[in-house]
């Protein structure tokens, strides 16, 4: 049965597939549905819709925000998104501007770690999409710094590198009204990425949920079955929806593929068809 896939990203952020590409790639895939998710940022939704209609294939606009968190960290999904939020582009292009000279300045402390990697290298690899960390990786393996993206990462730019900066977020109690004054299905991302367990963990997306939270992303890529059972459950206990979805992003990560994540990944398309019977209740768009 074709399955769908409300988690992937794009050149537009940090994926290595154009949206028209990644729609293409997911009609060949055989999905029946498939959400664009760039980081912080929408301006990929036009054209995956327009490739949606070219190819046949359901498009979900979306996005995908990094959002504080005390432990561990925090994604949130924004699914159904209009093809223009107005409120939520001007807060998204106010925090890229911040994170433009958090970018510069990694940049700087590569260089006084002996590195060639200059910001304006790191923008041609980027080429249109938002500047991140991966393009920076890039940029390392081009100087022989490392010899792969996570290599790069675990010596220089993950959150325990050599040259690594934390960057300006969203805090849940912004990200999630804003998402919703957008019309936006909610969504907790990849929840095992908290750290959290048992009771502090239900408790944390009983607080989320109280903010607007709608639902969780049960099946991921990196959940094992233990996880997609604990998180399968915890929806029905707190009344909130199932997502799922790979987290494609094409070379970048060469392991994970399209609706298929590591190979038994399948989310069935009965959880979007739960997310628009929500909306319908609520008076929101499907």
């Amino acid at each position: 049965m074709p399955g769908i896939d409300l988690h992937t990203h794009s050149t537009i952020s940090d994926g290595t597939l154009t949206p028209t590409e990644l729609v293409a790639l997911g009609k060949r895939s055989g999905l029946r549905a498939l959400a664009l998710t760039d980081h912080d940022i929408t301006d990929g939704l036009p054209e995956a819709l327009a490739a949606g209609v070219e190819h046949d294939l359901e498009i979900i606009p979306g996005c995908e925000l990094a959002v504080d968190s005390a432990t561990g960290f925090m994604h949130i999904l924004g699914l159904f998104l209009p093809p223009n939020p107005v409120q939520l582009n001007a807060k998204l292009e106010w925090l890229r501007e911040r994170r433009a000279s958090r970018n510069t300045r990694i940049c700087d402390k590569l260089q006084s770690l002996g590195l060639d990697v200059t910001y304006e290298r790191v923008l041609e690899i980027a080429g249109d999409g938002t500047v991140g960390r991966p393009h920076i990786a890039k940029a390392i393996i081009e100087a022989g710094g490392a010899d792969s993206v996570q290599n790069a990462f675990d010596v220089y730019i993950g959150d325990s590198g050599r040259a690594y900066l934390p960057k300006d977020k969203l805090t849940p109690e912004e990200a999630i009204p804003l998402l919703k004054k957008e019309g936006a299905t909610v969504i907790l991302a990849h929840p095992y990425t908290l750290k959290l367990d048992g009771e502090p963990e239900a408790r944390r997306i009983k607080d989320l949920k109280e903010m607007g939270l709608d639902g969780i992303e049960v099946i991921y890529t990196e959940h094992t079955r233990t996880m997609t059972e604990k998180y399968g459950k915890l929806v029905k206990d707190l009344d909130l929806l199932a997502s799922g979805g790979s987290d494609f992003h094409g070379t970048v990560k060469p392991d994970i593929s399209l609706g298929k994540g590591r190979g038994g990944l399948h989310v069935p398309y009965a959880l979007l068809e739960a997310m628009k019977e929500a909306r319908a209740k609520q008076g929101l768009p499907v």
